[in-house]
């Protein structure tokens, strides 16, 4: 358990090294803001093609290989963000980086094969807490590094961390039980990694609205097309990259759409606050802090995380998994409430990023219990797959929206933002989790965990 706790925990960490790094990336290599921008996009957007493809081989019989495999290609993308001669190649190692955010799921299949029953839910609910909170853990991280030693020393602690990591897995890692088959469709991969790459980059460009709106439809539509191909492919395909008959359960399905919705209102706050306490005084409002200190806002956000992760499992043993859900999306509800009718000091950004964390952790929790109530075992890598790229997909789509709010709101000429458009945005993710709270209350009824177990 330890050692699955730290590698999902080291992936989400060194996925979120290029959000704080992003001004100083710009500066140090000579290159615009929306280029060190790709920093951050272009490995979520690889960890959202790499995901279903390492779900599928995570379900056959060279997991292990497949672990150790995609760890030692982010070791080697972590040392070439160190050692990087130009930008180009800094770009090359957070590509290579991007593979390990498909390890979740890998994570939770291996948790669920080898860990007895009564503890496998609560591990697999743990990893899914550790896979958003570990943003926590590396903004401020990276920050205070950066403000010491540049980015490179923010980028050298993520080849220290990687490589820690690697080696734990060669050490603990188990290979998975015997019969197991899995074979990659690859052109049902090449349909979906092209579906995606068109959905995420149209809706997390939030510049290409406002500057190339034909290419944004036309992204759009080509995403469509592509994502269509592939579910008539894999209806068909003997080995699918992902059993569609798995969505045929309504709670999966249902679960599914929730984490959509739920992902929205969640990535929105984040980007929201982190936004707010770095706009200078100048601006009319905003507390104008540095990287490091807006980093140190996430803390509270990853500590009530894994609270609220530890608490789902006393919720469990008295509510079923869809509630659970519910009680998560309420407290996300509250942090964004708190947000647009609380902003100004900086005090107040602490206890919105500690709420959001509380109802985060127990809403991630939750997800894989009412998911995999219906998942037979061997499918769990697989069906947590989808549910991770369907996450990245309401991330996206949250940061978009934010980021268009808040450009709808800003003056023409001026740089910042009117303070109105956080509220608007916030009340825009408001609305968003109040659909997810009634959607999880809608969910097919499972039994509460205790009774599972």
């Amino acid at each position: 358990m330890p050692a699955l706790f730290f590698v999902v925990l080291v992936v989400a960490v060194v996925g979120s090294l290029g959000a704080p790094l992003i001004t100083t990336v710009a500066g140090e290599f000579g290159v615009s803001l929306a280029a060190a921008q790709w920093t951050l996009t272009a490995p979520l957007l690889v960890g959202a093609l790499a995901t279903p493809v390492l779900g599928r081989l995570g379900a056959g019989p060279r997991r292990r290989q497949v672990v150790l495999a995609t760890l030692a290609v982010v070791v080697a993308g972590s040392l070439l963000t160190v050692a990087s001669p130009s930008y180009g190649w800094l770009l090359a190692g957070r590509v290579a980086q991007g593979a390990g955010l498909g390890l979740t799921a890998l994570a939770m299949g291996v948790a669920r094969d080898h860990l007895p029953e009564g503890r496998s839910g609560p591990v697999i609910a743990l990893l899914s807490v550790a896979s958003i909170v570990g943003i926590g853990v590396g903004y401020p991280l990276a920050g205070l590094l950066t403000a010491l030693a540049g980015p490179r020393a923010a980028y050298g602690l993520g080849l220290l961390v990687t490589v820690v990591a690697l080696a734990a897995a060669w050490r603990s890692v188990p290979r998975p039980p015997a019969g197991r088959t899995a074979t990659v469709d690859v052109r049902g991969a090449a349909l979906l990694g092209g579906g995606l790459l068109a959905l995420l980059l149209a809706i997390g460009q939030t510049t290409l609205w406002s500057e190339r709106p034909a290419l944004g439809v036309a992204l759009l539509a080509g995403a469509a097309a592509l994502l269509a191909a592939w579910v008539r492919h894999a209806r068909r395909a003997a080995a699918p990259l992902v059993d569609l008959a798995l969505l045929r359960e309504p709670a999966v399905a249902g679960a599914n759409a929730v984490m959509l919705l739920g992902g929205v209102g969640m990535y929105l706050l984040l980007t929201l606050v982190t936004r707010y306490v770095q706009t200078p005084a100048s601006a009319g409002y905003g507390s104008g802090v540095g990287v490091f200190v807006a980093g140190l806002v996430l803390v509270p956000f990853s500590v009530m995380g894994f609270a609220g992760g530890k608490a789902v499992r006393p919720l469990g043993g008295r509510l079923p998994p869809p509630a659970v859900l519910a009680v998560g999306g309420t407290a996300v509800l509250a942090a964004l409430a708190l947000f647009a009718l609380a902003r100004g000091p900086l005090w107040p950004a602490f206890v919105v990023m500690g709420v959001l964390g509380l109802g985060v952790g127990v809403f991630s929790a939750a997800m894989p219990a009412a998911i995999l109530a219906v998942t037979p075992a061997a499918e769990t890598a697989s069906a947590m797959s989808v549910n991770q790229v369907v996450r990245s997909v309401g991330f996206s789509v949250g940061s978009a929206l934010g980021g268009l709010t808040l450009a709808a709101a800003t003056p023409a000429g001026a740089v910042f933002p009117a303070e109105h458009g956080y509220g608007a945005a916030a009340w825009l993710g408001a609305a968003a989790m109040a659909v997810t709270i009634a959607a999880a209350l809608l969910l097919p009824r499972t039994k509460p965990l205790a009774a599972r177990d």
